[in-house]
């Protein structure tokens, strides 16, 4: 007899590209991205485990194991490919805006309750054990090689020098922000947001050169 190993059995379907195939629905796979992020934000990294991860994205162990082997399978896929897209790098035509937008979009990811909430637990686990160390490495990488193209326009418009500090440039772009919001935990008005902006803005354009 033959068995199709998937996400959802359907009798019925017969265009199957190759029979006994494993089928990795993306609608799935997304679910426990969520029901990942949701338990984590509730039980911290150190006590996340695949069972309720599972049961809480309302699909069998089966499925969730199909896509990865280990926790820090689970993890490294999730945060890599939410990291990097969470943000996206703004190109509005200049520096002034880019750095604007940019604020504005990186206020509203960290705002959110769940990021609130694991960012924190990430760094502190880092801080207890180097599991999580290679993870935030690369997804650090990324992220600043994604927004290292906004000072590369703005250094081709002439907006700021070649020899400016790019490495200090791109973590002035996010430690006031991350700071108010997910260290002090505070609120964030759209005034003292445009006030970051401006210090930022100041900053790579007069001081980092």
């Amino acid at each position: 007899m033959e068995h199709n190993s998937s996400d959802v059995n359907n009798p019925k379907k017969t265009n199957r590209k190759v029979a006994g195939a494993a089928v990795l629905q993306s609608s799935v796979t997304n679910a426990l991205h969520r029901a990942l992020f949701e338990e984590w934000a509730e039980t911290g990294y150190a006590a996340l485990r695949m069972e309720r991860i599972a049961a809480r994205a309302g699909v069998g162990k089966a499925a969730l194991y199909r896509r990865w082997k280990s926790k820090y399978a689970l993890v490294t896929d999730a945060v890599s490919s939410t990291a990097t897209a969470i943000t996206p790098i703004p190109d509005t035509g200049s520096l002034e805006s880019d750095v604007e937008a940019i604020i504005r979009s990186i206020a509203v990811t960290l705002r959110h309750p769940l990021v609130r909430r694991i960012l924190p637990d990430l760094h502190a686990e880092r801080a207890r054990s180097d599991e999580l160390a290679e993870l935030l490495v690369s997804v650090s990488h990324d992220r600043r090689e994604q927004a290292s193209v906004l000072l590369e326009r703005a250094i081709a418009r002439g907006e700021i020098s070649e020899t400016i500090d790019r490495e200090l440039a791109l973590d002035f772009l996010i430690a006031p922000i991350y700071w108010r919001i997910v260290v002090q935990r505070h609120s964030v008005t759209t005034t003292q947001l445009r006030k970051i902006a401006n210090a930022v803005i100041i900053s790579i354009t007069k001081i980092f050169q």
